[in-house]
């Protein structure tokens, strides 16, 4: 699993983008879904929170990955 921060969220199209920790310069940030949450509601996420995924090669583009089993981390919103 890779972690990373949520970026950008638009929560009224369902999808948002999350920064990896690993990502290197040129490296772009990974799109995700809000049916590829696991834990948490998509509606009340917000930018800048902590979460781990699976990269997946893109079905619709082949030369971009997704974001699969998007699990939220930060220990705030979990309690």
């Amino acid at each position: 699993m890779t972690s990373g921060t949520i970026k950008t969220l638009r929560t009224d199209k369902g999808f948002g983008f999350i920064t990896p920790d690993n990502a290197s310069a040129g490296d772009g940030d990974v799109f995700f879904h809000m049916s590829s949450l696991k834990n948490g509601v998509f509606d009340d996420l917000i930018g800048g929170e902590l979460v781990t995924f699976d990269q997946e090669t893109d079905p619709r583009d082949p030369r971009r990955s997704r974001a699969a089993n998007v699990q939220l981390v930060t220990a705030s919103r979990l309690s």
